[in-house]
């Protein structure tokens, strides 16, 4: 019997699933491995972590892996691919392939055939593949210039528009409003808007991302402005949907969506938003309202020994 591994390496949390030809067997997870945010040295740290559990759970040993794959943001980047890939052949001897997060959720999907997948957890990015296996991206740049919609945009919109409620005088005119600010200023203990200031310009930057749940839960009770980051984020995702879209499919009703991350996971309001931005502009596409996990790419691409 042969034993494969599929990683999916995030920013907030890696997930490692280990299965022979036809089923799990067993499943890790760990802190995030995103190279750009972390650093190697976390990252080694959380992709051992999780394949050590994976493996665990399966009843292997690492060296027992045939195959392995590991999509990662950023992996367009030779020199990220190199270093995961180094890491990896360290903790599983095996032939390994690494990816791009995008394309082992595609393949979780889609398998091999056409779609558009958009990926929203701490970072975000649209990719798609047409019949003729033409492949579009957009989005995806990394948090200081891109990643639109993401668990890193929302938190940081949601810090702006805390700020500039403030200079407005609008954050007391309703009881409802001072929930997210009094959210994001209890997960970063600070207790002024001035303080607020300085943890937002800090360096090393603040984990922006670390606010998503502070905005949901305000959301959730009624807060105006944390309802319209969420709208928004919607809104920037479908943005990307639609690039990649008008990329690929010259008849749109043609296209299938589908989506991934946790901002879409935890977030109806997202999911609601983003379907009906897509479906305004493109009636046709269809919507898978499952919302995937791009793990189970890499674990079947590690079985088929696909090259991306």
């Amino acid at each position: 019997m042969a034993f494969f591994l599929g990683i999916d390496g995030g920013g907030s949390k890696t997930t490692c699933l280990v299965g022979d030809e036809n089923s799990i067997l067993g499943r890790g997870a760990s802190a995030g491995s995103n190279l750009i945010r972390v650093g190697e040295a976390r990252a080694r740290e959380s992709l051992s972590s999780a394949v050590e559990q994976a493996c665990a759970a399966a009843g292997i040993t690492p060296a027992e892996i045939a195959r392995a794959c590991v999509g990662v943001a950023g992996a367009r980047n030779p020199h990220i691919r190199d270093v995961v890939g180094r890491v990896l052949l360290e903790l599983v001897p095996a032939r390994t392939e690494v990816v791009g997060d995008a394309v082992i959720a595609l393949e979780a999907a889609f398998g091999p055939g056409p779609g558009v997948i958009v990926i929203a957890g701490t970072g975000s990015v649209a990719y798609g593949r047409n019949v003729a296996g033409q492949t579009a991206h957009a989005g995806g740049w990394g948090f200081a210039i891109s990643d639109e919609g993401s668990g890193h945009w929302i938190g940081r919109t949601a810090a702006s528009g805390v700020l500039r409620a403030y200079d407005e005088g609008r954050a007391d005119a309703d009881a409802r409003n001072t929930l997210l600010p009094a959210g994001i200023m209890r997960a970063w203990g600070v207790g002024t808007h001035e303080q607020l200031v300085l943890a937002a310009n800090a360096t090393p930057a603040r984990d922006f991302a670390g606010l998503f749940p502070e905005v949901l839960r305000a959301a959730d009770a009624g807060d105006a402005l944390a309802c319209d980051v969420l709208a928004r984020a919607g809104t920037e995702l479908a943005g990307l949907a639609k690039i990649v879209i008008r990329k690929l499919f010259a008849n749109a009703g043609t296209a299938r969506l589908a989506m991934a991350g946790g901002v879409f996971a935890c977030s109806s309001l997202v999911r609601q938003v983003f379907y009906n931005s897509v479906h305004s502009e493109y009636p046709s596409a269809t919507l898978n309202p499952t919302v995937i996990e791009p793990v189970n790419g890499a674990l079947e691409m590690a079985r088929r020994g696909v090259r991306a």
